[in-house]
């Protein structure tokens, strides 16, 4: 398991958990980002500062540290 801003471009991922300790724990729940539902990579910028994901047909857009409370398997 990893965290979701380690995967590379185009990788495909499920979730496992959200870091209890998120201060954003209860947006990305609200986004979708829930236990069970899967991710794709779609884009990162030059600098890996945002990330694009695909999930529940709709694209979002989260910043690194966000991803980094997002653990993948």
């Amino acid at each position: 398991m990893k965290s979701l801003d380690e995967m590379p471009l185009g990788s495909k991922a499920k979730v496992k958990q959200i870091s209890k300790n998120a201060s954003v724990r209860r947006r990305l729940m609200d986004m979708g980002v829930v236990p069970g539902v899967e991710i794709e990579i779609k884009g990162k910028a030059p600098l890996g500062d945002p990330i694009e994901i695909l999930l529940r047909g709709y694209k979002l857009t989260l910043r690194k540290n966000e991803a980094a409370n997002i653990i993948v398997e």
